[in-house]
């Protein structure tokens, strides 16, 4: 049987954490959490558990660096592949085994298998804010049309990845924005990508994406600077 780790990036989510990781250890039996500088008694929730592993980061350094985190966690492990499932109740952990199967087949493995919260409807499905959902509309057909992907969610972060993605992927973008990088080096590296779909459900629809970024113009911007600069650093790295 393939080992899969299960990482959950974490950043002041007592409220949800205890309930999410006694879920998440129904359906994964290796977990690992990175608290990316939690200041909210998420830590010592932790603390008090032994049946999950604990990456703390000492000051905050955003949700793309905890994940940076997660792939050298798993690379320096004896895992076969990560899946990332985020922690604020977003996500059903009852998904994992069937992201890993997809990812295992052995009649078609898969590098990066991404959940869709758009390839198809869920009874119970959420309403999601219509500004995040216009952002990801469209970035997700830039990628398409820049990358020549067939992506329909570019920003859904319940996924899996084989070992052999992540040791093509080298994560510096450490914000919301990680993914677009992800996407990149993964269309770079010619990896099998396949969507998976999965509930829509939006619990905190006042999440803030930080600063600046809370404004949707300005996100998507941003979005496209990071798009433009993972691109020139494919190109630069492939002369």
């Amino acid at each position: 049987m393939p080992r899969f780790l299960t990482a959950l990036p974490v950043y002041n989510e007592a409220g949800h954490v205890a309930a999410v990781l006694d879920e998440v250890l129904r359906f994964a039996s290796d977990v690992l959490v990175v608290d990316d500088g939690s200041s909210d008694g998420t830590s010592e929730l932790l603390a008090a558990r032994g049946d999950v592993r604990v990456v703390r980061h000492a000051e905050n350094a955003g949700y793309g660096a905890a994940l940076a985190t997660a792939f050298r966690e798993t690379l320096a492990g004896p895992w076969d592949g990560l899946v990332t499932i985020d922690c604020d109740g977003q996500h059903q952990p009852r998904l994992i085994p069937e992201f890993v199967r997809v990812a295992t087949d052995p009649t078609a493995p898969v590098d990066i298998v991404s959940g869709s919260r758009y390839l198809q409807r869920f009874a119970g499905d959420s309403q999601p804010p219509a500004a995040r959902r216009r952002i990801n509309a469209e970035v997700s057909a830039e990628i398409n049309a820049r990358l020549g992907l067939h992506l329909s969610d570019a920003f859904c972060g319940f996924k899996a990845y084989s070992r052999r993605a992540l040791e093509h992927l080298h994560v510096t973008e450490s914000g919301y924005a990680m993914p677009l990088e992800v996407w990149v080096q993964a269309a770079a590296a010619g990896l099998r990508i396949v969507e998976m779909p999965v509930p829509l459900v939006y619990l905190d629809l006042a999440r803030s994406f930080g600063g600046a970024l809370d404004d949707a113009a300005t996100r998507l911007a941003y979005y496209r600077l990071v798009l433009d600069r993972a691109e020139a650093a494919v190109a630069a790295a492939a002369h």
